[in-house]
């Protein structure tokens, strides 16, 4: 009986099997990030394991799992055991978790500052390569009733459709507007489109009653109110 016991032991299982017997035994809390990338993958390659494999990878962007996201197939499959489909599930498994960061901010978020927005949208646009403009909509009570994407690319003037988020605002009764784009240079400095927008979706807005609180530009780290700048 001792004999078969210990052969159950997770350090007597295969060091590819050994992660996926920790988290059933000990839960997930209990296993380091490449422990846990260790067993979306599943086994290793011939000169390492599962979870040493991992380790590169992670190593490779400083053992930080948002620069993790950023990597594309490509540069995944460049590791040694790291084939089309296990280079997949990685980016779908670190999709799933920037969006579950998106959906947990939005269920229970009520704008109380910028800090707030900035919680509420880093994790959708504040890693993107490209500018997006969103408008997150607000019911008296500073609650998020609504948000979406205005458009997507360089922003302009010409871009933005007053008409529509005003029609959105009335159609989801919002009495309040807050304007989020990201910049992937990573500066903080609005530009001029950026400040001729907010004006413009602010006068426009002031004729219905509805007030836009703020205008944040958001990078991947940071972010700038136009509220607590006082040039909204």
């Amino acid at each position: 009986m001792q004999e078969k016991s210990t052969s159950f032991s997770i350090k007597n299982w295969s060091q590819d099997d050994q992660p996926r017997e920790k988290l059933l035994y000990k839960g997930k809390a209990a296993l380091s990030d490449a422990e846990l990338v260790a067993i979306l993958i599943g086994s290793g390659n011939r000169e390492e394991s599962a979870v040493d494999l991992s380790k590169r990878i992670l190593a490779s962007v400083g053992n930080n799992l948002s620069e993790l996201g950023k990597l594309s197939i490509k540069q995944l499959m460049t590791f040694k055991g790291i084939g089309e489909a296990k280079a997949i599930t990685i980016a779908a498994a670190l999709e799933l978790g920037r969006r579950r960061r998106g959906e947990d901010a939005l269920q229970k978020k009520k704008i109380t500052s910028s800090a707030s927005v900035f919680e509420l949208m880093q994790p959708i646009i504040g890693e993107l390569q490209h500018e997006e403009f969103w408008i997150i909509y607000l019911n008296n009570s500073n609650k998020v009733i609504h948000k979406n994407q205005l458009s997507k690319g360089g922003i302009t003037g010409t871009l933005v459709d007053v008409r529509l988020v005003l029609k959105q605002a009335l159609e989801v009764g919002a009495t309040g507007l807050i304007l989020a784009h990201n910049h992937p240079s990573g500066t903080l400095k609005p530009s001029e489109a950026d400040k001729q927008i907010t004006n413009k979706l602010k006068l426009a807005s002031e004729s219905l009653d509805i007030k836009v609180l703020d205008h944040l530009i958001v990078t991947e780290k940071n972010y700038f109110s136009f509220a607590d700048e006082n040039i909204l």
